[in-house]
């Protein structure tokens, strides 16, 4: 059977048909402003292979950044009511507190505070309160509130209070879009509040973008499941994602670095994706994307939202480059490169436009920059490698070197020796690997959570967390049976009363729709 993945980037909207470990079809079309158009375009590209049905095609995966741009742009947000639920505690800093005031005055004012939560040890903060609550739902009814985050302290260690608090409101508001912090979020409340806060706000915008592109995939006679991208390197079926948009936040370098490790076989090495704006490097651990232990930031917004390890680098296929050759970036022409650029047609200098005078690459016309000074040319390659190299060093896990892997359809601009990597890779297919790795990818589940050592041992710690972070994948869409343990963190927590560890577990599994799709034909065989 066969399936087609499809990655949206700035610039192009790429999508290939794969059967296995092999590639069939290939294509590149540009994205358009509401990139269903460059989606469409793509798939009729490689529906379009000779001898394919839409009937032989068993799934279609989508990475798109539709859900970060809306949020980077501050459009397509909805107002949201927060409920903060850790009183007596938890009143020093209002909710969106730090934000940008631009998107804190989109998501409104209208926060709450209720008693009820708990503490780092999974004991009760203060019980919930039921005249707070009823005084709270009456208000979010008499304001007609149509979207509500609702946090608790330390819920990822118990969610029962947040869970309440959702039935009551969803009770009352049969209508509204709600967000649970734990379910998207880990330890940390202001950050897993910030991410609640921004995931509610993109659910309304979610279930128009999730509707258009099913309905477009339908409209060209696909049959078949439709999933979307998560930030980890898997995936998570239309329908759960109508519910979690802020799971798709930097799933495109996260698809790269899937594409690189299958392209390549290798579980451990550094990728560099070059696209037309950034290039985007980032780290293979054991075949997956390494992940940020950082706070990460989204349009401004502190957030704790599972991430890959990315690090951007202002140099791409539209980069600008200064007559002299002296700096390349970080503005860009991005999708105008094909009008802009000089190859092209255009007037203006990129870096497309020094690798092709460099004759390094045959793209456009040559003829267009065979004017170019030779010293311009020398300069621009030499600032572009010093660029790449700068920021390989900076990702590296440790002093020791590792392969790397050259990825995206602007990694023609490396025309010279990278001394930060044992070898450069260029596989086939690297201009695609993007949607290689939204191909191939599986479901995936996360979950964490901390533990006194003396009350929990390692082993049963580990188990309940993997248990927690199976159910995740679970709901995702993945097969019970075909899940493994992907990653295991245990971090030690410092001042902490009593010798504590912090758990993480990822695990991944099979896609459950499709495992029961080959399970009807082996039968019906």
């Amino acid at each position: 059977m066969l399936r087609i993945g499809i990655d949206v980037g700035g610039t192009h909207t790429d999508a290939v048909l794969v059967r296995g470990d092999m590639v069939l079809a290939t294509t590149k079309a540009l994205t358009s402003a509401d990139v269903l158009g460059g989606v469409c375009e793509a798939l009729e590209n490689v529906l379009a292979t000779p001898g394919v049905e839409p009937c032989d095609v068993e799934a279609v995966m989508l990475g798109t950044t539709q859900f970060t741009n809306a949020v980077v742009e501050r459009r397509e947000l909805t107002e949201v009511a927060a409920i903060r639920i850790g009183l007596p505690s938890g009143q020093g800093l209002a909710p969106k507190c730090g934000w940008p005031e631009d998107i804190a005055a989109a998501l409104g004012a209208s926060d709450y505070a209720v008693h009820g939560g708990l503490l780092y040890d999974g004991q009760p903060l203060a019980p919930l309160d039921e005249r707070e609550l009823t005084t709270v739902v009456d208000d979010l009814v008499a304001r007609r509130v149509q979207a509500v985050a609702i946090t608790a302290a330390f819920s990822p260690m118990n969610p029962a209070h947040e869970i309440e608090v959702g039935r009551r409101v969803r009770a009352a508001l049969p209508a509204a879009h709600i967000t649970l912090s734990h379910r998207v979020g880990g330890l940390g409340l202001l950050e897993r509040e910030n991410a609640a806060l921004l995931n509610t706000s993109l659910l309304p915008f979610a279930d128009r973008v999730v509707g258009a592109f099913t309905a477009a995939v339908r409209e060209r006679g696909l049959d078949c499941p439709f999933f979307i991208s998560q930030n980890d390197g898997t995936l998570m079926d239309a329908e759960f994602a109508r519910t979690k948009p802020a799971l798709t936040f930097a799933s495109g370098p996260t698809n790269s670095l899937r594409g690189a490790a299958r392209l390549t076989g290798l579980q451990d090495a550094l990728v560099v994706d070059i696209g037309g704006t950034t290039s985007d490097i980032g780290a293979l651990r054991g075949g997956f994307p390494r992940q940020s232990n950082m706070v990460i930031e989204v349009g401004g917004v502190r957030t704790n939202f599972r991430m890959p390890d990315i690090l951007a680098v202002g140099l791409g296929g539209g980069s600008l480059v200064s007559e002299d050759g002296d700096a390349v970036g970080p503005r860009s022409v991005g999708h105008r490169l094909v009008s802009d650029g000089r190859v092209f047609g255009g007037n203006t200098l990129t870096a497309t436009d020094i690798v092709v005078a460099a004759d390094r690459a045959q793209v456009g016309d040559a003829s267009r920059v065979a004017d170019l000074p030779a010293a311009t040319i020398e300069r621009a390659r030499a600032r572009m490698t010093a660029l790449l190299n700068d920021h390989i060093e900076q990702m590296k896990p440790n002093s020791e070197p590792l392969p790397l892997v050259l990825v995206g359809g602007g990694a023609l601009l490396v025309t010279q020796p990278l001394g930060a990597a044992t070898e450069v890779l260029r596989p086939d297919n690297a201009d695609v690997a993007n949607a290689i790795g939204a191909a191939i990818a599986q479901i995936g589940g996360e979950a964490e959570e901390m533990f006194a050592n003396d009350d929990v041992p390692r082993e049963q710690a580990l188990a309940r967390v993997t248990a927690n972070a199976t159910r995740a994948a679970i709901e995702a869409g993945a097969a019970a049976n075909s899940i493994e343990v992907a990653d295991v963190e245990a971090t030690p927590v410092s001042y902490m009363a009593r010798a504590t560890t912090r758990y993480k577990v990822r695990v991944v599994g099979d896609i459950a729709a499709l495992a029961g799709a080959a399970g009807k034909k082996e039968g019906s065989e």
